[in-house]
């Protein structure tokens, strides 16, 4: 299996999660407009993963210019950098990579293009290798956190697939399972598009990890009956007070969590924080197609003209969370002073 999003001879290449677990097929972008589809499509997905692609989709917009003039390169990577951004809302990882490689270039521009071009590669290459950098020393700060064991309940897709490599709270469970702590996970569907059955599912068995996959409503009722002690998700955006951005259905396994006494966990690179933005009421919500709703792989499940609710995130309040685990540690509350510090 290749990495989740690679440079391979000036494209970028990435494996097409609308496929998994069926089929292991490879996308390979030409110019960076295929990139901007991937992300909006959900072939590629996952905070830190759509930051690498996007770090990559820049440099591949700057190889692939045919700009006679450095004022009409830089005119059109201006152009490209906002398509990128306007691919998905949510995610802070994606402006993050971007607005790393918009100073990139700022910071390059004396240099001949051609050197430009380069540069901007190898800053792409060092975003990917970073991320994977720091998701081992997340792994490596929460799995300290579970006891021998432990049952832990997770939603959405953490692992390799929504990162360079290595995974965020994915990474936790792994790192956990490897130094024998015997942990067990029970892993949620993840509707509407089923990114734990489809994704994490496919990851958990491949690592060899003892898990039971439940439907998103089973949650509460798993809870009650004591088999899970705790509560891991990933994010795709906190706020400077600790509110958290995740796969919708995150913010009621927090309520759950909470009701039932279970330590709530969020994992995330620093990437994740935006210290920009006070609260979580803040943070832009996508709301994404009905058909991801009333279908499911192409067949209809509910009525036609039925109206939809379809927001992609929800937001959990920073009382329900427990500790955010970072590569810097575990960010214990008040989240707005322990927050800023790790900066």
């Amino acid at each position: 299996m290749l990495p989740t999003v690679a440079w391979k001879n000036n494209s970028v290449v990435m494996i097409d999660q609308r496929k998994l677990p069926g089929k292991e097929i490879y996308l390979k972008c030409t110019n960076y407009k295929e990139v901007v589809s991937a992300i909006k499509t959900l072939a590629v997905r996952g905070a830190p993963a759509i930051g690498v692609a996007a770090a990559y989709a820049a440099a591949l917009a700057s190889v692939k210019s045919r700009a006679k003039t450095k004022i009409e390169f830089y005119a059109e990577m201006a152009y490209a950098l906002e398509e990128l951004r306007k691919s998905r809302p949510t995610a802070v990882n994606l402006f993050w990579a971007l607005d790393r490689m918009t100073a990139k270039l700022v910071s390059l521009e004396k240099l001949p293009v051609e050197k430009i071009k380069k540069e901007l590669l190898v800053e792409a290459k060092l975003i990917e290798k970073e991320d994977i950098a720091v998701n081992t020393q997340m792994a490596k700060n929460g799995a300290k956190l579970f006891k021998k064991g432990a049952a832990i309940m997770t939603i959405c897709n953490t692992g390799v697939l929504a990162t360079a490599g290595v995974g965020t709270a994915f990474g936790v469970l792994n790192a956990a399972h490897k130094q024998g702590k015997k942990i067990k996970v029970v892993a949620c569907e993840t509707r509407p598009l089923l990114q734990g059955s489809r994704l994490t599912a496919w990851e958990l068995k491949r690592a060899g990890i003892p898990f039971k996959l439940i439907t998103d409503n089973m949650a509460c009722h798993i809870m009650s009956k004591g088999v899970v002690n705790a509560v891991i998700a990933g994010a795709d955006r906190i706020t400077a007070n600790g509110d958290t951005a995740n796969k919708i259905g995150t913010y009621m396994l927090a309520v759950l969590a909470k009701n039932f006494g279970l330590p709530f966990y969020i994992c995330a690179p620093k990437s994740t924080i935006d210290l920009k933005l006070s609260s979580g009421d803040l943070i832009h919500i996508e709301e994404r197609k009905a058909l991801e709703v009333t279908e499911l792989h192409g067949v209809r499940t509910a009525p036609e003209g039925v109206k939809v609710y379809n927001p992609a995130f929800d937001v959990t309040p920073h009382d329900l969370i427990t500790g955010i685990i970072t590569e810097a540690g575990v960010v214990r509350p008040p989240y707005r002073k322990n927050l800023k510090k790790l900066f």
